[in-house]
């Protein structure tokens, strides 16, 4: 049985895959049991001394384990805080350590699952980690560079996560004619406009902008389920009369994946402690007192992620987003124009950046014949609506959410240039 000695990695905000030709065909590895990917979730788990990852993470974490949870891991590539140092289970770890270690369990999975060991990786990567900012983009290539070979491999080489999606996916797209992938991940939405060729393809433009699905998230919490724990409330002064509105930097943090660890410090603890004495609507800051002594944050972001995806997918205009473990009780209704409202702005973010996509191909809106989208977050109908807007002419395709760019990661890593 031939096989490829390269591995191939999309390592996503929101899921993981890898897989490997075989026979000059892609076979993606089976990382949890019947599942070729794997939720990008770490829990430390204080009691048992070992770290979880994928499922048991989150479920780790559901069921209130003693630990600490981490995900969107992907998003803190290129920021200050991938080096701060944290004490875990009697190490001193950074965010290089924790993602190679996420990284060394994929490899170990495989490695098993194929019976080889793999030295190369080639992994996905987003067209910009950070859209706007040339020097964090290339410190966030250079942290995962540095997280690969932590790891365990001993070189690395990147694609472009969208043409991995067209690689894969050209055959959705009339020959001869231009196809538009339109990858919306958790942490990056990324455009490859193409024409295939035969069986081949020729990239003609590739673009992207940081907006994803955890984005998504962040703004749904922020305008719905925040206020419920004192967004916008008032807080007396502590000195004389007069109010100030609640600092609203603390609940952007707790809607926020990736950076929901943080705030479990003994420093937020006693600011908002102290919010809640001097909150004119003290129940609201008892939840949110409540929230992080238990340790709820990321339990309230899957709720409101779990509440987007039942609302986008269902055919009822309103959905809930249950909070009952925070307070008995407890929920928001949201209805689809909430839903709409909430995600107009990183719309049209995405709406731009696939029009900027055209203008570097030099090509009209009207000479794509197909919109293909991949990526989990890709099926929201706002991204869906956005792109019939500006491709009214395409026919739009769907690829497998959680495997295209994988598949076409698979099929490119048998280039002989890699070696």
């Amino acid at each position: 049985m031939a096989k490829s000695n390269t591995l191939a990695i999309d390592f996503g905000t929101s899921n993981s895959a890898a897989g490997i030709m075989v026979n000059g065909k892609p076979y993606l590895v089976e990382l949890e049991a019947g599942k070729t990917t794997i939720p990008t979730s770490l829990f430390f788990d204080f009691e048992g001394q070992k770290i979880l990852f994928g499922k048991p993470a989150n479920k780790a974490l559901i069921e209130g384990y003693e630990g600490r949870f981490m995900r969107a891991l992907k998003s803190i590539l290129g920021t200050s805080l991938m080096r701060e140092k944290r004490r875990m289970m009697g190490e001193t770890l950074d965010f290089i350590d924790i993602i190679s270690r996420f990284l060394k369990e994929i490899k170990t999975r495989a490695e098993r699952a194929c019976h080889q060991e793999f030295d190369t990786a080639l992994s996905g990567r987003p067209v910009y980690f950070h859209s706007g900012n040339a020097v964090k983009d290339a410190q966030a290539l250079a942290d995962l560079t540095q997280c690969y070979l932590k790891a365990g491999f001993r070189d690395v080489h990147f694609m472009y996560e969208p043409e991995a999606a067209a690689i894969a996916n050209h055959a959705l797209s009339d020959d001869g004619k231009a196809g538009l992938i339109v990858d919306i991940g958790g942490g990056t939405s990324d455009f490859c406009l193409f024409k295939s060729k035969g069986t081949g393809i020729d990239i003609l433009a590739s673009h992207g902008v940081r907006v994803g699905g955890t984005n998504f998230d962040k703004s749904i919490s922020v305008d719905h389920v925040m206020p419920l724990l004192g967004k916008g409330s008032d807080i007396r002064n502590e000195m004389g009369a007069g109010t100030l509105t609640a600092p609203n930097g603390l609940f952007q943090d707790l809607a926020t994946w990736e950076k929901i660890p943080f705030l479990y410090s003994a420093d937020t603890r006693r600011m908002v402690k102290n919010l809640h004495h001097l909150a004119v609507e003290k129940p609201l800051f008892a939840r949110l007192e409540s929230v992080l002594t238990h340790e709820l944050a990321h339990e309230m972001a899957f709720a409101v992620e779990h509440g987007k995806i039942r609302l986008n997918k269902g055919l009822n205009d309103h959905s809930m987003i249950d909070l009952g473990f925070v307070e008995n009780g407890l929920n928001v209704n949201i209805s689809k124009q909430d839903l709409t409202g909430s995600l107009a702005a990183h719309a049209q973010k995405i709406q731009d950046c696939a029009k900027e996509t055209l203008v570097l191909a030099g090509l009209p809106a009207t000479s794509v014949a197909s919109v293909i989208l991949v990526g989990g977050s890709s099926l929201m109908s706002v991204v869906e609506r956005a792109m019939m807007d500006i491709f009214p002419t395409a026919t739009l395709k769907y690829a497998d959410a959680f495997t295209a760019i994988v598949d076409g990661l698979v099929i490119s890593s048998a280039d002989k240039n890699l070696r």
